[in-house]
């Protein structure tokens, strides 16, 4: 079965796990700041916390941000529940602005008009959550404006985004953003097993991503209320949690950082293969404009005139494990619960009922992606 996802991890990788294990702190020792700076300077973001998981990312910059119980924050439905999930973990509301049919982003008309419309019933979000589907940024210079209009927090869920780029600035620079959430997931640009980062250009932000990733606690004296007790000391200054990556997981993810060039070339390689093998089948296609350049995350299609639980099903059977990305976050029972029901968002419901996700990963070899070609040219002709 040709998955489509799949880590690679080499021996250099390896070495530099077993390097921490022999020789370094297993936790809070020198690899993780060495890992946020090397984050910093490939993203050209002042600031990285690294955190155990994009989904503990996107909370604590929910918590920077000052999201409490009732506010409210939007995304989008075309997403993991992680993207909606932490708004909630913080006691607020959350509701969804629907996607564009053709960048699977955030509808910016969409947005604007319902911005326009809470600004009259003073129910504005406090934050907005953008996701950077399957690699592909946002247009993030047109949200900023808006979002800045109505002085809200901008996050990027940029997940799928690290080592793609939007106006020659990379993503996770937050060039025009408050935060950007980055997953080190191992079917993601680069893996550290499991880990994600915040990333920043506010230094009043980044405190308090370091606060409430680690316990609430600092030992910064410049950061105490009182004197210090001596050099043991520290202070809990929030109601923090205990979010922090490990050297182990830091190590793997900063030898990773060292190839993530050379893997987003080898993804963007095998999607140029797929536009030009596929363009003749009944499929909608991605599209990627001169102004952005995807970290192709995923590639995804949509079926025209076939049924897809059918063609899935087929799929598997020869031997290509296709995938499915999202069902949509407001079509889940526990979101159900909370008052969204189907039709709501009905450009994402509509992606979500024609899309495949295609095998798509560096160690792809030519002959794994013929095979995909083929038996997508035989399921769909």
């Amino acid at each position: 079965m040709i998955p489509y996802g799949k880590h690679l991890v080499d021996e250099d990788d390896v070495d530099a796990v077993v390097e921490v294990l022999r020789n370094q702190l297993l936790t809070q020792g020198t690899v993780v700041p060495k890992f946020e700076q090397a984050l910093c300077e490939y993203t050209g973001a002042n600031h990285c916390v690294a955190v155990n998981s994009a989904t503990s990312g996107l909370h604590v910059a929910c918590l920077a941000a000052g999201v409490v119980a009732g506010d409210s924050v939007w995304t989008v439905p075309n997403s993991f529940v992680a993207s909606a999930n932490c708004a909630l973990y913080c006691g607020a509301t959350i509701d969804f602005v629907d996607i564009h049919p053709l960048t699977r982003n955030i509808d910016i008309s969409a947005l604007e008009t319902k911005l326009q419309y809470a600004a009259t019933q003073n129910c504005l979000p406090k934050a907005l959550i953008v996701v950077h589907f399957s690699g592909l940024s946002c247009e993030m210079q047109t949200i900023q404006k808006l979002t800045q209009l109505y002085s809200i927090v901008l996050i990027e869920d940029a997940a799928h985004g690290l080592g793609g780029s939007y106006q020659q600035s990379r993503i996770g620079s937050c060039v025009y953003s408050d935060m950007s959430v980055l997953s080190f997931h191992p079917v993601k640009s680069i893996t550290s097993a499991e880990g994600g980062a915040v990333l920043t250009n506010q230094s009043q932000l980044y405190q308090k991503l370091q606060l409430f990733a680690k316990h609430g606690v600092t030992k910064d004296p410049s950061q105490y209320q009182g004197e210090s007790h001596g050099p043991w000391y520290y202070q809990q200054l929030e109601l923090g949690y205990n979010y922090r990556l490990s050297d182990l997981h830091a190590a793997l993810g900063l030898s990773q950082l060292s190839k993530l060039d050379v893997f987003i070339q080898k993804r963007s390689e095998l999607a140029k293969v797929y536009d030009n093998a596929l363009a003749d089948l009944p499929l909608k296609l991605p599209v990627v404009e001169p102004q952005f350049k995807s970290a192709w995350h995923l590639y995804m299609v949509e079926l025209i005139q076939h049924d897809r639980h059918h063609v899935y099903q087929q799929l598997h059977d020869k031997g290509v494990g296709v995938n499915v990305h999202y069902i949509p976050i407001h079509l889940q029972p526990y979101y159900q619960q909370l008052g969204f029901k189907e039709g709501d968002f009905p450009v994402s419901e509509h992606f979500y009922q024609n899309a495949l996700t295609l095998p798509l990963f560096p160690s792809l070899t030519d002959t794994e992606q013929a095979k995909v070609i083929a038996v997508l040219h035989e399921v769909l002709t």
